[in-house]
């Protein structure tokens, strides 16, 4: 049974969610990474910053494996 979450990232298995990528430009995000410039993700607390980075992180995993070699993403996970 899914529920709302008040704290930490966010597990779509088990927590309803906005999905990540609707509020952003994935496309814009993707080119910045190409051209490995920097890029700022600011928001207010509990918006969705780490879910988010979660899910690129899992995403760039998903196409390119090798990709992605760490992440200093923590989380209390």
């Amino acid at each position: 049974m899914r529920y709302f979450s008040t704290a930490g990232p966010i597990i779509a298995e088990d927590h309803y969610l906005i999905p990540p990528f609707s509020r952003l430009d994935l496309d814009e995000l993707q080119l910045l990474i190409g051209q490995k410039k920097y890029f700022v993700l600011h928001a207010p607390r509990q918006t969705g910053k780490t879910t988010l980075l979660l899910a690129l992180r899992d995403k760039l995993i998903s196409a390119r494996p090798k990709a992605v070699l760490g992440s200093p993403i923590s989380t209390k996970y």
